[in-house]
């Protein structure tokens, strides 16, 4: 079937909940894709932040199959062996905590401020940040800090206030006798790929700490690897209280974690909360694999030094051309941000794959790239030339 037949039968048939598709993928490997004409493509995108063993990865592939034929799913009525070993593995590389797995992002934030909730005894209120991006069910809409994603859906859940980003004084000032937690992003994705400042996120942690309010990290996008640790709270020499994991946790297959420390999960008791599918056999494999390969195949390694490679050429493109401001981020989680121009980033969006390479964007003026954490340094020269060739057309 031709992309002009998919792109009608999509209208047709499907919510317009996103806008503007294009191409339709028949298969990929490793960084790329390719379309259901034949074109070729080099992924940078990642299916936002969440192949990051890429695609096709023989050793996920292989798992995946052998576990859909064994047995797909149960229920949590039972003990899922998959799941045991998976909470392990993310407990022994990250701090004393138990897990609950969902399938998104938005279920872990959920249970989150449902934890948060339960902890605080009364105290209900939750800090987040301005920027910030949380997922799109009540709850993680509520606590993400940009009034373009709550047009349209108030009221929305109460109990949320919303500090300026990097400034502690706005943080202190929020706080009352009522705040049960802070919940905020180490790296900003959907707003801009915005990194917390160091000092900030630590002061932060003393304020936690003090108070006792619990500090939730969200390390959906930022987590697994993706800054050349497994989680962004290493990048800050903390421990937070609860973390949230999705997007690459399962390289592909939908899942998603929230680690909550013993004070925390201590509070949880059966039927505090559930979720029927959550780290179902499948999933929890998948799961298992994903994290098993980037522990032990030097993938955070890679995504370390393959990050600097990348912010370095982009670095590079910044000196050559007027209208990018700035070049951040960490790892394999990086942004240029651009300044006003016709058509904006998603200009270049259109034109980066038109020929052939897929990035993304965050907001109308930044440039967002998030390749699997196998990419290579052929691959970035490639994507840096493809985009040099893009930026000409607007120098």
């Amino acid at each position: 079937m031709r992309t002009e037949e998919l792109v009608n039968l999509d209208k047709k048939y499907i919510i317009p909940t996103y806008a503007g598709k294009t191409v339709a993928f028949s298969h990929g490997k490793g960084c790329k894709l390719w379309d259901v004409e034949g074109k070729e493509y080099l992924d940078l995108l990642g299916g936002i932040a969440v192949d990051g063993l890429g695609h096709s990865h023989p050793k996920l592939v292989k798992a995946i199959q052998r576990q859909a034929a064994n047995l797909i799913h149960t229920s949590n009525l039972y003990l899922i062996t998959n799941q045991i070993e998976l909470a392990k593995i993310l407990v022994e590389n990250s701090f004393p905590s138990k897990c609950f797995f969902c399938n998104s992002g938005a279920e872990a934030i959920e249970a989150a401020i449902k934890f948060a909730r339960k902890y605080g005894k009364g105290r209900y209120e939750i800090i987040t940040m301005t920027g910030s991006f949380h997922g799109r069910t009540y709850g993680a809409l509520s606590a993400t800090g940009q009034e373009k994603f709550h047009k349209g859906f108030e009221p929305l859940v109460p109990g949320f206030k919303y500090a300026k980003f990097n400034d502690i004084d706005s943080v202190k000032n929020l706080i009352s006798e009522k705040t049960c937690a802070i919940i905020i992003e180490p790296i900003q994705g959907e707003s801009g790929v915005n990194p917390a400042n160091e000092e900030f996120l630590r002061e932060i942690h003393s304020l936690c700490s003090e108070k006792d309010i619990l500090l939730i990290l969200d390390e959906v996008q930022c987590g697994m690897g993706r800054t050349g640790k497994l989680f962004g709270y290493e990048h800050y020499g903390i421990i937070p209280d609860i973390i949230t994991l999705a997007k690459s946790l399962g390289g592909g297959i939908p899942i998603g974690a929230t680690v909550a420390n013993e004070k925390v999960s201590s509070c949880i008791s059966p039927g505090n909360h559930a979720a029927t599918f959550g780290g179902n056999p499948l999933a929890a494999k998948a799961a298992v694999v994903t994290l098993k390969i980037i522990l032990e195949d030097g993938l955070l390694e890679n995504a370390t030094a393959m990050g600097n490679y990348f912010k370095d050429k982009l670095n590079g493109l910044k000196g050559q051309y007027s209208f990018i401001k700035e070049v951040r981020g960490k790892g394999l989680m990086l942004g240029i941000e651009i300044e006003t121009i016709t058509n904006g980033a998603r200009g270049i969006l259109l034109k980066c794959m038109g020929e052939g390479l897929l990035i993304g964007t965050a907001g109308e003026n930044v440039l967002r790239f998030l390749p699997p954490l196998i990419i290579n340094k052929k691959e970035i020269d490639k994507a840096v030339s493809i985009l040099e060739k893009v930026l000409d057309d607007i120098k």
